[in-house]
C-alpha cells in the first residue's frame, strides 16, 4: 500500500465520503482489499468467440452446451485414465442434454440407484474442476437455490478426507433416497455448462439465411455473460424493426429466398397476408422462375407453396429496388446514384446498363413499373408496405430482441487486449483510415466507428419517439463505407435479373486486402489503443475458404478470421461448419467444426460435433485476472479503498462504526 498525503486525500474527500457509506471503517475496507487482491491472482476466465451464426439455432445451441469441446476435454482430463471412450462420450452427452438423456437412461438402465450414485460422484468431480478458477462467492451465485448448500458442500469438501468421507457419501445417498437425483443431475450439468465458459463474444450476423434466428436470440438473451458486435445482417433487422421500408423489404426478401417463413410469421408475428394477396394478383400469370426459393430437394415444401413463395419473393424484390431508389434520392450525400438500376432498364431491348456494360435481362415482366418513373410505387404497393411497417413496429418480441442487440451490442469491442468487430475498419488503397465528413467534422478510424455506433442508436431510439431517421441503418447494411459491409456494392439486382456472373461480382474494399499485412493489423490495433504486439483483431463476415487452402490466421497471427461456415449455404465454399475461438488462461485455441447432424442424434446416439483444435498462441505464464480488463478495474477499486483506509487513519474521513 503506497503512502497517501493529506493534500491528495483532501482533493478526493467528497468521493471518499461516498465510498465510506459502503465501507464504513478500516476493517471493512481492509477486508475488501484482501479479497480483491486474492481475486487478481486467480486464472482468467475462459472466453468463447462465435460469429456468423445466420439463424442456425441448433448448431449454436450445441456449441454453447459443449463449449466448443471444452467440456469433453475437461471430462477426459479428469477421467481419461479410468473411463472408456464410450463412457466419456455418455457423460459428455449427459452434461449437454441432461433432461433428454435422463429420460432415455431411465428406460434402458437397471439398478438406477447405483447409476445415480456413480454419475453424481462423477459430475461433482467435473464441476469441481470447472469451478476451480473462480471464487467461492462467484460459484455460489451460479448454483440453483434448491441445491445451493448441498452443491457447495460437495464442491469444497474432499471426499477422501477421513473425517468427511462418511459425510460426503451420505449427502449423495440422501439425494438418491429422496428421489431428487434427476433434478440434482440436471442442476449439476447446467452449473458445469455455466462455469466452463466465463464470457461469450458473438462477432456479428445472428440473422438471415438460416431458419431460426429468433430462437438463437432467445438463447442468447438467457446467456449469463456476453457481448455482441453487430453484423450487417443484424443491422438490417434493427432497421426493419425501426420501420425502415428498405430494410424491411430486404429482410423479408432474405426469408423468402430461403423459404424461412417461420421467423417472420411464427417468431415475430409479421402478417404476410397483404404481401401474398398482392403478389398473387400482380404476378398471377408469371411463373417467377428466377425467384423460386432456395431449398434442398428433400424439402417438404409443396409445389403450390413454392410457387406462392416465388411470387411473394418477386413482389418484395421489386418493391425493395423501388424503395432503395427513393432512399438514395433522399440522401445524395451517400453517392449511390449508380445503384438506381431500375432507371437503367431499356424496356425495348430488354437490357440494363450496369457500370457502362449492357446486359440482357432474364426477366422482363414488371407490371408495377412505370417506364417514365420506375421507382414510383403504385397505390397497392404503398398499402402493402404500410401494413408491413405496422407489423414490424408492433412486434413485441422483435423489439425485445432488437433492444437486447442494442444493450449488449456495438460496432466494435475492445476486450482483454483484443479488438472485435464483424467486418472491417474503412481504409483507402494506401492503408490510411478512410475519412467521413459529418456535420462539419471529419471522422476516421476509431472516431468513425464511434460515430457510426452512435448514429445507429439514434436511428432506432429516436424513431421509437417518431422523430428519427432510420435510413442510416440501411446505409450500414450495404454502403461501401459501412464497416460491417465493406464491398463496392451489394449486387442484389444483378444476381436476380442478369445471368452473366461477371455482373454479380462484389469487390471488397481495400481493408480486406491490406489487413493481412502485419503492419496494417498492428496499425489498427494501435488506433484502438491496444498493444499491437500482444493484441489480436478478431472478426468474421468473410467465409474462410478452407477447401482452397485459406487460413483463418493472418497477419502473422495478429488477425483471426473465424467465419468458417456456420450457415449451411456457405459450407460448399468453406468445407467445414464453422470456427470458434477459445481464449483461456493458457492462450488462444481455434476449433474447426464439422457439420452438426441433429439434436436428436446427439441425444439418442451421443453424436457430438467433431472439432479439430489448433493452438494459436500459448502463454509463457498463465494469464491471471490481473492481466484482464476486469483486473484493471479491480486494481482501481483497490487503489480507491487503500486511499479510504489512509483517510480513516489520518482522520480526514471519520469511521462510521468503531473497530472492536
Amino acid at each position: 500500500m503506497r503512502t497517501y498525503h493529506s493534500k491528495e486525500l483532501n482533493q478526493h474527500h467528497e468521493y471518499l465520503e461516498l465510498l465510506s457509506q459502503r465501507f464504513p471503517n478500516v476493517a471493512t475496507a481492509s477486508s475488501e482489499v484482501i479479497n480483491l487482491r486474492a481475486i487478481l491472482n486467480l486464472p482468467k476466465g475462459t472466453e468463447h468467440f462465435l460469429t456468423d451464426i445466420h439463424g442456425e439455432f441448433r448448431a449454436l445451441n450445441h456449441v454453447l452446451r459443449n463449449g466448443s469441446g471444452v467440456i469433453k476435454r475437461k471430462i477426459t482430463d479428469v477421467f481419461g485414465k479410468t473411463l472408456s471412450t464410450a463412457d466419456i462420450k455418455e457423460l459428455a452427452t449427459l452434461v449437454y442434454y441432461p433432461e433428454e438423456r435422463l429420460s432415455i437412461i431411465r428406460h434402458t438402465t437397471d439398478r438406477m440407484d447405483d447409476w445415480y450414485r456413480i454419475t453424481i460422484y462423477r459430475l461433482v468431480q467435473i464441476c469441481r474442476v470447472a469451478s476451480s478458477k473462480y471464487t467461492r462467492s462467484k460459484v455460489r451465485k451460479t448454483l440453483p437455490k434448491d441445491f445451493a448448500y448441498v452443491l457447495e458442500e460437495l464442491l469444497h469438501e474432499d471426499e477422501e478426507r477421513f473425517n468427511k468421507k462418511e459425510y460426503y457419501n451420505k449427502i449423495i445417498d440422501t439425494i438418491v433416497d429422496l428421489g431428487r437425483s434427476d433434478s440434482f443431475i440436471i442442476a449439476l450439468a447446467k452449473v458445469i455448462q455455466r462455469l466452463t465458459i466465463d464470457h461469450l463474444h458473438i462477432v456479428g450476423d445472428i440473422y438471415d439465411r438460416g431458419p431460426e434466428a429468433h430462437l438463437a436470440m432467445d438463447l442468447l438473451m438467457e446467456y449469463h455473460s456476453l457481448d455482441i458486435q453487430w453484423g450487417n445482417h443484424d443491422i438490417l433487422w434493427m432497421g426493419a424493426a425501426a420501420g425502415n421500408a428498405a430494410c424491411m423489404s430486404n429482410a423479408i426478401r432474405n426469408c423468402l429466398r430461403y423459404a424461412n417463413m417461420s421467423i417472420l410469421e411464427d417468431g415475430y408475428g409479421i402478417n404476410l397476408l397483404p404481401l401474398a394477396t398482392f403478389a398473387m394478383e400482380t404476378y398471377r400469370d408469371d411463373p417467377c422462375e428466377q425467384f423460386l426459393p432456395k431449398v434442398p430437394e428433400t424439402s417438404f415444401l409443396s409445389d403450390s407453396d413454392r410457387i406462392l413463395l416465388a411470387k411473394m419473393h418477386k413482389a418484395i424484390t421489386i418493391l425493395q429496388f423501388k424503395l432503395e431508389d427513393e432512399l438514395i434520392d433522399r440522401h445524395p450525400e451517400y453517392h449511390m446514384k449508380d445503384r438506381q438500376l431500375l432507371g437503367s432498364i431499356d424496356f425495348d431491348s430488354k437490357t440494363v446498363e450496369v457500370e457502362g456494360e449492357s446486359y440482357p435481362l432474364n426477366d422482363c415482366l414488371f407490371p408495377t413499373l412505370n417506364k417514365e418513373n420506375p421507382s414510383e410505387l403504385t397505390k397497392a404497393e404503398r398499402q402493402v408496405i404500410e401494413k408491413l411497417r405496422r407489423s414490424f413496429r408492433k412486434s413485441e418480441k422483435l423489439h425485445r430482441h432488437i433492444e437486447f442487440l442494442y444493450a449488449k451490442g456495438s460496432l466494435y469491442q475492445s476486450y482483454n487486449g483484443n479488438l472485435l468487430y464483424h467486418a472491417s475498419v474503412p481504409m483507402d488503397e494506401m492503408g490510411s483510415f478512410h475519412s467521413f465528413p459529418y456535420e462539419g467534422e471529419s471522422y476516421s478510424g476509431k472516431s468513425l466507428m464511434d460515430l457510426f455506433d452512435r448514429l445507429a442508436r439514434e436511428a432506432y431510439f429516436d424513431n421509437r419517439r417518431d422523430h428519427g431517421d432510420t435510413d442510416f441503418l440501411w446505409f450500414l447494411w450495404c454502403h461501401p463505407l459501412s464497416p460491417i459491409f465493406g464491398k463496392n456494392k451489394m449486387a442484389t439486382f444483378e444476381r436476380y435479373l442478369i445471368d452473366q456472373p461477371e455482373a454479380h461480382q462484389e469487390v471488397f474494399t481495400p481493408y480486406f486486402r491490406l489487413v493481412s499485412q502485419e503492419e496494417i493489423a498492428m496499425k489498427i490495433l494501435k488506433e484502438f489503443d491496444l498493444d499491437p504486439l500482444e493484441g489480436h483483431i478478431i472478426n468474421g463476415h468473410v467465409p474462410v475458404r478452407t477447401l482452397k487452402g485459406e487460413s483463418p490466421i493472418r497477419a502473422k497471427g495478429r488477425l483471426l478470421v473465424i467465419d468458417g461456415g456456420f450457415s449451411k449455404s456457405y459450407r460448399k465454399t468453406t468445407g467445414i461448419a464453422g470456427y470458434t475461438l477459445i481464449y483461456n488462461s493458457y492462450g488462444l485455441q481455434l476449433a474447426a467444426h464439422e457439420p452438426f447432424e441433429s439434436i436428436e442424434k446427439a441425444i439418442q446416439e451421443g453424436h457430438d460435433i467433431r472439432s479439430t483444435v489448433r493452438v494459436i498462441e500459448k502463454t509463457v505464464e498463465r494469464k491471471r485476472v490481473k492481466d484482464t480488463d476486469i483486473g484493471r478495474d479491480l486494481r482501481r477499486q483497490i487503489n480507491n479503498l487503500e486511499m479510504l483506509i489512509a483517510a480513516y487513519r489520518k482522520g480526514i474521513v471519520k469511521e462510521k462504526i468503531k473497530n472492536r
